[in-house]
């Protein structure tokens, strides 16, 4: 990519005559043409959506774990469906983030967000009710579904409307993913104990955050909707970005991006199902072990906004992607020779590991110049990266349950960031998938 290309990318988007300032532009679902100027209220009610949106991406899951054992003796589940379920929200992640471009294209990212939120917070209202293991599982996996569009879309929204800020952007809802996360997995059981003990009204609390995640999405998608016809009355340009837009499979770099993904997941994935565990087996209270599980959450919470500011300043984020996994391998040492005598230590450095996540969200923006790149590079590199994601848990497992300790399992989590470090590198270059597909502005 070229110098000039670059300043152009990184001009305010008023200044470019291809993909106006979205105040005058319009997104088609993936394109954008001219229009009116937008309303005033816009751009604060985006920024209140983003959040929310972010906030509810992982209390349906972390939620679940905290009251795991009460759900699944209330529902008399197997060990086989206690496993299917804990695999489920990679598997959903991977299976509808597939559908996200497709229903942006014919719907447009704003209101597919919307039904998004909307599913997620029908699935929460629905799943405490459930009688059985199977109802349960249903209105759990309608849930992920809304989840996963939302994964998918919400660079696209970042791309589409702050184009110029696209690292802060991505910094500040990976900083409220993080909150989400941490804040379901540490008040899920205090909380349900206050309101009289019931699981089922500790998994209910989540679906009201939800529904007000809704709310400021039905005024974006319907001024979107406005926007979409005002300017673009045949869906022609949607239709004609979506044909001409890059194919991501013929691009090196959305490989290594979707395979980056895919390594960094399976590590949050070992580390929030499996890290309590390696601490008890080494003496570990299990109430420490819970607490510094958290510990390692929340570090994801200040550092998943700075890292992508950072990231979207430098035109080369492998360096980032190296530094975070030499994190992570020195955490996994530690844990391998003294688990206990310098757990918080441990736990410190594998929370600053896992910020790849942030990182790989950063990067799926800068890695395609238009929305109609952002939205087919984000679901094929995470719906790829969850399916990649799948296995992890369950061969740590395994290996785990077959050799007696965690010797093994724990060497396999350090290889493991060999290869995600060198993907990190190589996806973080600067160039873009429109380049590699041999496309032009």
């Amino acid at each position: 990519m070229s110098d000039e290309e670059i300043q152009t990318l990184n001009r305010p988007r008023a200044a470019r005559t291809a993909s106006p300032q979205p105040r005058t532009a319009t997104s088609g679902s993936l394109g954008t043409t001219d229009a009116a100027p937008q309303p005033a209220w816009l751009g604060p009610v985006l920024l209140v959506g983003i959040v929310l949106a972010a906030l509810n991406l992982r209390p349906a899951i972390t939620s679940l774990g905290a009251l795991f054992e009460e759900t699944r003796t209330g529902l008399g589940m197997s060990g086989t469906v206690a496993g299917l379920i804990t695999s489920v929200p990679a598997l959903c992640f991977a299976v509808f983030g597939v559908t996200a471009p497709r229903l942006s294209r014919r719907f447009g990212p704003a209101a597919v967000v919307c039904a998004g939120m909307a599913a997620v917070a029908a699935g929460l209202l629905i799943r405490p009710f459930a009688s059985n293991a199977a109802g349960f599982l249903a209105a759990s996996a309608l849930s992920l579904a809304g989840i996963a569009l939302t994964n998918v879309l919400l660079p696209v929204i970042v791309k589409r409307w702050f184009p110029d800020r696209v690292g802060t952007m991505t910094g500040l809802y990976s900083m409220a993913l993080a909150a989400g996360t941490s804040l379901a997995a540490a008040t899920t059981v205090p909380m349900t104990q206050a309101l009289g003990g019931s699981w089922r009204t500790g998994l209910l609390v989540w679906a009201f955050l939800a529904a007000a995640a809704v709310l400021p999405w039905l005024p974006i998608a319907a001024a979107a909707r406005k926007e979409k016809a005002a300017a673009d009355p045949s869906g022609s340009a949607a239709r004609a970005a979506a044909d001409t837009g890059p194919r991501v499979v013929r691009s090196r770099t959305a490989w290594a991006l979707a395979s980056y993904f895919g390594l960094q997941a399976t590590g949050a994935y070992i580390t929030m199902g499996w890290l309590p565990q390696i601490f008890r087996d080494a003496g570990v209270s299990a109430s420490t072990a819970g607490i510094l599980l958290a510990v390692t959450m929340v570090m994801g919470v200040p550092l998943a906004f700075v890292i992508p500011g950072i990231a979207g300043r430098m035109r080369n984020q492998g360096p980032i992607a190296a530094v975070l996994g030499l994190f992570g391998l020195a955490g996994y040492l530690g844990l391998y020779f003294a688990p206990a005598a310098g757990a918080w230590a441990w736990v410190i450095l594998l929370g600053v590991s896992n910020c790849a996540f942030p990182l790989v969200i950063t990067m799926i923006g800068l890695r395609a110049k238009s929305p109609a790149g952002v939205v087919k590079l984000s679901a094929f590199a995470q719906s790829t990266g969850y399916l990649i994601s799948i296995p992890g848990p369950l061969v740590i497992g395994a290996l785990y349950q077959h050799s007696g300790g965690w010797d093994l399992p724990l060497a396999l989590m350090a290889g493991l960031l060999v290869p995600q470090i060198a993907l990190g590198l190589l996806a973080g270059r600067d160039r873009t998938i429109e380049d590699e597909c041999g496309m032009r502005d």
